[in-house]
């Protein structure tokens, strides 16, 4: 089933947000922006269906070449990321651990994400930037202390996310991880937000990682450890969920990092990352050029 795609981008330094068509995107904001001025406002009103049908049949306002993908929500009040959420992954810490009762987290900031088809930033301090292929889901509907049952009602959209890390600056302190997950531009979400309507979007789909063509990272959705209904019930005990809050689900196993030796990104490769039904992230990796 054919799926409205909805994005965030920049024409000609101006911010806007549109509809993926046939013939590049059809510019949503030229529209509707008086009332709904960023994708974000989109999602907090839900009204994904009313747009897509009140411009069914129009033409493209820019071809995909003329604009630049930005990540889909800009400012969301959360990015909250799930560390270990894949069985193989969880194999991964070799301490004869069965999987953990409850997921670990951590937060990223907005800054250290950028859109599709833009490099992810490798920063002087490290070499070690790392890949990190997952599902992204974007909440609709707030609430605190969410029912596992009533989870899913919670989500607006689907996205991607390459959580790109900095694996020794993880490392840096004895507790946390924030350091190596927040570099300006070194992950990417996107390309687009799917409108989500029914739990066979998520329930058993394939995930998977490529670096210059070659599967890195593989794996299916009713093999997490923490379910989608899980991971929203979980964080909304101590945090009140909010519309346009972005939850980065985990990953699998078959990170640079795992490799012997590691093998880390570099400038000129490419990384997508997929998913079905929801489309392919794809980006470049580039050095960060200082400041003059």
């Amino acid at each position: 089933m054919s799926r409205s795609k909805f994005l965030s981008f920049t024409h000609r330094g101006e911010a806007r947000y549109g509809l993926l068509v046939d013939d590049g995107v059809l510019d949503l904001s030229a529209r509707f922006g008086k009332r709904w001025s960023t994708l974000k406002e989109v999602v907090v009103d839900n009204v994904f269906a009313e747009f897509a049908g009140a411009v069914a049949g129009q033409a493209a306002d820019f071809a995909l070449d003329d604009i630049t993908f930005d990540i889909p929500v800009k400012t969301p009040e959360k990015i909250i990321c799930v560390g270990v959420n894949f069985p193989d992954r969880n194999e991964e810490y070799k301490d004869g651990q069965s999987a953990p009762a409850n997921p670990s987290l951590f937060v990223r900031f907005p800054g250290s994400f950028t859109g599709h088809g833009q490099p992810l930033i490798r920063p002087p301090e490290s070499p070690q930037l790392d890949y990190e292929g997952e599902i992204v889901i974007v909440i609709g509907k707030g609430g605190r202390r969410i029912a596992e049952k009533d989870a899913l009602g919670h989500i607006a959209a689907l996205s991607l996310s390459n959580e790109g890390t900095i694996r020794d600056w993880v490392r840096h302190a004895k507790f946390n991880v924030t350091q190596g997950k927040n570099f300006d531009r070194s992950g990417s979400i996107g390309p687009w937000l799917v409108p989500f309507e029914d739990e066979a979007q998520l329930a058993d789909i394939a995930l998977t990682t490529r670096v210059n063509g070659e599967v890195r990272q593989q794996d299916r959705t009713s093999r997490m450890i923490f379910s989608f209904r899980k991971i929203i019930s979980y964080i909304s005990t101590f945090t009140t969920l909010v519309p346009g809050d972005v939850i980065v689900t985990g990953t699998p196993t078959g990170a640079g990092a795992r490799f012997d030796p590691p093998i880390w990104l570099k400038p000129g490769d490419v990384v997508e990352v997929e998913a079905d039904g929801i489309g392919v992230l794809r980006n470049t990796i580039a050095d960060e050029v200082p400041a003059c």
